[in-house]
Formats: C-alpha cells, sequence, structure tokens
C-alpha cells in the first residue's frame, strides 16, 4: 500500500457559520491530497496533462466523523491501495493533530486520453512506480 501524508491548516473562509469546515471543501483536501501523493511518485498532474491524459473524477463518497474547525491542524493521508488499470482509486483519512479521524473518503477517477476525451490506460510509467511501493 502507497501512502502519502500532508499536513494542512484550516483557513477561515473555509468554515461555515457554525465554524466547522464547509462539508464541500473537503473535496478541495482530497484534491490537494491525491496531486500531491502523485507528484511525490514523479507525476504532477501537470506531467500527465503533458502526455495527453487528464485524470477526471468519477466518483466521490465522504464520511464525516467529527467536524473541523477554524485553525486546527489537520493530516491527511492519501492511499493508492492497488495498480491503476484505466481508473485509479485513492482513499483518504483527515485527521485532527491529536489523531483523531476526522472524515474517510474515496475517490475514483479515470485516465482519459486529452484528444479523444476517451478512456485510456495508466500512463506505464506512473504502473511502474506504484508496482515499486506497493
Amino acid at each position: 500500500m502507497f501512502k502519502h501524508e500532508i499536513v494542512l491548516r484550516v483557513r477561515y473562509g473555509e468554515t461555515d457559520q457554525m465554524g466547522y469546515v464547509y462539508y464541500g471543501n473537503y473535496a478541495e483536501y482530497l484534491e490537494v491530497g491525491r496531486v500531491e501523493a502523485l507528484r511525490s511518485l514523479g507525476f504532477p498532474y501537470r506531467r500527465l496533462e503533458e502526455q495527453g491524459v487528464m485524470l477526471p473524477v468519477r466518483e466521490l463518497t465522504v464520511r464525516y466523523h467529527a467536524p473541523a474547525r477554524y485553525d486546527d491542524q489537520l493530516t491527511l493521508l492519501t492511499f493508492i491501495t492497488e495498480i491503476p488499470t484505466a481508473r485509479i482509486h485513492f482513499r483518504y483519512e483527515v485527521r485532527s493533530a491529536s489523531g483523531e479521524l476526522l472524515t474517510e473518503a474515496t475517490t475514483t477517477l479515470v485516465f482519459v486520453d486529452r484528444k479523444t476525451m476517451r478512456p485510456t490506460r495508466a500512463p506505464q510509467g506512473l504502473v511502474e512506480a506504484l508496482r515499486a511501493v506497493l
């Protein structure tokens, strides 16, 4: 299993009237997690796009356990547990500074050929990079 960790701090504008992180902002946190996870493997989104591959989100699921609040320090863990084919699956955990599990999520993204906008196989280099760490 590949695991990537990043620390985020909740900004005031990300909270709602109750002082909690607005639920829709978690999708942006997850994007940060997967972008940085892929970057750590040597595959920033820019490189994938230059290779003619796009990665639209096909599915997103989120389970909220406890709220995060303004100025909280969050640890975002991003996991890849299998070699991608035409899809790549990510699993996430958002934890408080004390380690409490606040949110769990998953996303499925599809590798799409930029010219045809049709599904395609994962780039071989990414597959090889993941084989080395899984």
